[in-house]
Formats: C-alpha cells, structure tokens, sequence
C-alpha cells in the first residue's frame, strides 16, 4: 500500500494537493488527527485491494491533537509500516496575502490577538522538525493550481518507490533561493547570453542560448566537475533513504544560464536511469 501523510503551512496548498492526488487514484482524508494514523493505516491495509494508494492531511487544525504527530510516524516505522510525507510550503508574505485574499482565518490567530503575521512565524516554527524529517519539501509560492497539479503528479502518478528523484529548479538570485532546495549551485561565473542583444530577449530553452551558454572552456569544466559531484552524492543521498532531492541552479535573473543547466541537469541525470524532473521557476519574470 502507498501511504502518503500530507502535511505544512497553513495556506500553502494541502486542500489543492488532497484534490490533485484524489485525481490520480488516491483515496484521501482531510484533516485527520495523527493518533488516528495508524488505526486508519491499520484499516487501509485490510482494504488493499480497493485502497491501494491512501493520502491523509493533518495539520496545526488539530490543535492539541496534532502534537502526537511523531508518536504516530515513529509507530509506523516501529512496526514496518511503510509511508511518506509531503510538506507544502510557502513564504511568509505569500501565506499572508492568501489569508487576506480568501479571508480566511489563520488556526493559530485566535491566540494571537488575531494577528495574522505572528500567526504564520509561530506555525513555521512549529512544523521546522516535520519539515526537516518529510520525505518530500514542496514550495508553493509561485505555483497556480495547475502548475501544483503538475508537481503533484510528477511525484506520485506513477507508483512510489524508494528510488531516489531529482527534481531540478532553475532560479534568479535577485528573485531568492527555492525554499526546497537540498543542492544550490550557482552559475553565475559562466559567460552571459544577457550581454548579447540578439540573445538577450531569449531563454535557455533557445538552442542558441543553450549553446552559447554550453560550449565554452568555462561550462565544460564546471560540468566535469559538476556532474562529479552529482554522482558522487546521489548514491549517498540513497542510502540515506531520502526520497527526492531538488537541485537548484540559479543565475541573476533565471532566463538565461540556469535554465540551459537546469535543462542540462536533468537530461544528464535521465541517461543515467534517474528520475528527474525540471521546473524553470523564474523563466517568466523581468
């Protein structure tokens, strides 16, 4: 059975991500109390001819209930019980303007005066460690409904495993580092397509971009000693039984070079038999 505890902020997406993995055949539960987990574990793996592939959201809603959330995760694992987590998240500013967009009020506002901004701090703080101990970190900030469908999808429409997958982001610095990011490389240092008027307006998804980002003494060495670290690392990671690794490649603005890289990164990685995915987060913005 594939069983799959969706958890994170407040406003980040859980509700959109429940929906999208009931659309690729998961049987979902929202909002259900972490002591309950493994009864409702229990329950699904009688059932696993009809529910093979389970996800349950539990959050801060809980209140006092969601404190047993790693009681209940270290029974699963005590008893070799299979699962994943999946933490949404997003940046403080974004949570904010969410709330304030739906009007909707915050879980932990009320004992804040209902100060809507303490509210986000104190739950960031709550969930560090869940954050820090989820198979998979997915931020949300500039993600619409379709483009978190797609990210969804990408993880679990086919069966899970234990494999390891990478899925790589391109970046602009002047636009911050992807909160999700395990690997940040910056490219910075390589000749820029942006000081050539012709290449200018282009992205690295343009052959000539690409080419003129690629072919050069400066990119040939940093992709020897680049992909070096990469396969130096991923079994690694593996081993360590992490689940998905996102490798972040920024320039300044996220059109030009860290796209024909990030481009580069996950075709490299797919010769090699990786799952690997490719998102090009800023390639849009000026």
């Amino acid at each position: 059975m594939e069983f799959v505890v969706v958890t994170g902020l407040s406003g980040a997406g859980k509700t959109q991500a429940m929906h999208s993995m009931e659309d690729i055949g998961f049987f979902c539960v929202d909002n259900l109390p972490p002591a309950l987990i493994p009864v409702f574990y229990d329950l699904c793996a009688k059932s696993e001819d009809t529910m093979s592939r389970v996800a349950v959201v539990t959050d801060t809603r809980g209140g006092e209930l969601f404190k047993s959330f790693f009681t209940a995760m270290e029974a699963l694992k005590m008893e070799g019980k299979p699962y994943k987590i999946l933490f949404l998240d997003a940046s403080d500013e974004v949570l904010v303007r969410r709330f304030k967009e739906t009007r909707r009020r915050h879980p932990l506002s009320d004992g804040l005066g209902g100060s809507l901004e303490q509210a986000v701090r104190l739950e960031r703080d709550m969930l560090a460690p869940m954050r820090e101990g989820s198979h998979f970190v997915m931020d949300t900030s500039g993600f619409s409904p379709a483009q978190l469908k797609g990210r969804i999808a990408e993880l679990f429409l086919t069966t899970a495993s234990d494999s390891l997958t990478v899925h790589c982001i391109s970046f602009g610095f002047k636009f911050g580092i992807p909160m999700e990011a395990d690997l940040v490389m910056d490219v910075r240092c390589l000749p820029n397509p942006f000081y050539d008027e012709q290449l200018r307006p282009k992205t690295g998804l343009d052959p000539d971009v690409r080419d003129y980002v690629m072919e050069n003494d400066e990119t040939r060495g940093f992709v020897s000693r680049y992909t070096s670290l990469l396969d130096y690392l991923l079994p690694l990671y593996e081993k360590e039984g992490k689940s998905q690794l996102v490798v972040a490649v920024g320039c300044t603005g996220g059109h030009h070079r860290s796209v024909a890289l990030a481009q580069f990164t996950c075709g490299y990685l797919g010769a090699k038999g990786v799952k690997a995915s490719v998102t090009h987060r800023d390639i849009q913005k000026y």
